[in-house]
């Protein structure tokens, strides 16, 4: 197993924490993260999600490993298919994946890497869904106000 390294920048809704394991990005998240001093990796990581916060990117340019189920790791790369500004619901990514919305929601739940595997980018069919950073669905909302897709939600 690599040696595990973390960074923390600063956003809009407190530090976020990156977390890379064998030259990939392996989570990212509003939590603590423990492990040996950041990477040049990480450090572009942090450089790009404060662009983001910035205004000033649009697409991640990072590698990812997605740690999860065959489920979650396939839900992941729907996530990432999603241009920035722009929604699905998550019964688009079940017709497209041949599973139930729920477990595919469920599955937006388990993102290891939210924003860079941009989870905030999935709605239900009748409202926000969920999203499980802190701030819940007032952070989605002000992710998506960021992208530019708010105007989808009113």
């Amino acid at each position: 197993m690599s040696e595990v390294h973390v960074h923390s920048v600063e956003t809009p809704f407190g530090p976020f924490s990156l977390r890379e394991a064998g030259g990939a990005i392996t989570g990212a998240g509003w939590r603590q993260m423990t492990g040996a001093a950041p990477t040049p990796l990480l450090e572009e990581a942090g450089r790009q999600v404060a662009a983001y916060f910035d205004g000033r990117l649009e697409v991640f340019d990072l590698p990812v490993h997605i740690e999860a189920s065959a489920l979650v790791q396939a839900v992941c790369a729907c996530l990432m298919a999603i241009p920035f500004g722009e929604t699905r619901t998550y019964g688009d990514l079940a017709k497209e994946l041949g599973q139930p919305a729920q477990a595919v929601g469920q599955a937006c739940g388990g993102n290891p890497i939210p924003v860079i595997v941009p989870c905030h980018r999935v709605l239900s069919a009748t409202g926000l869904g969920g999203f499980s950073a802190p701030g819940g669905v007032e952070t989605k909302v002000a992710l998506l106000r960021l992208e530019k897709a708010a105007g989808l939600l009113i």
